[in-house]
């Protein structure tokens, strides 16, 4: 993994939980296909509507290419935020993969 990517948003008070459960269905179905090359973590803000998204990937593929939850997150993301993602590229030097999140 040598890309990587992170997107910081805040949803509506509204929108929140949506997008949060649109997330679980894009978390569940990488799960479930394991795409391979791909590090990808959601978290959410203690507000309660802020969302940071940190993806790490080999570079060689789109990892989200062939998932149909992404596509619907993305689907009416507009609807949701409350302001607009703020994107940065960087490259990955180096990551602990230590617990798992409860659930």
């Amino acid at each position: 993994m040598n890309r990587a990517a992170v997107v910081q948003y805040f949803t509506t008070n509204d929108g929140a939980q949506r997008n949060r459960e649109l997330v679980d269905d894009v978390l569940r179905e990488l799960a479930a296909r394991d795409p391979g090359g791909l590090d990808y973590q959601v978290l959410l803000f203690d507000d309660g509507v802020g969302f940071m998204h940190v993806v790490a990937f080999d570079g060689t593929t789109d990892p989200f290419g062939d998932c149909a939850a992404y596509r619907e997150f993305h689907r009416a993301l507009a609807e949701r935020l409350a302001t607009p993602p703020v994107v940065r590229y960087a490259a990955l030097i180096g990551s602990y993969h230590g617990r798992q999140p409860a659930r």
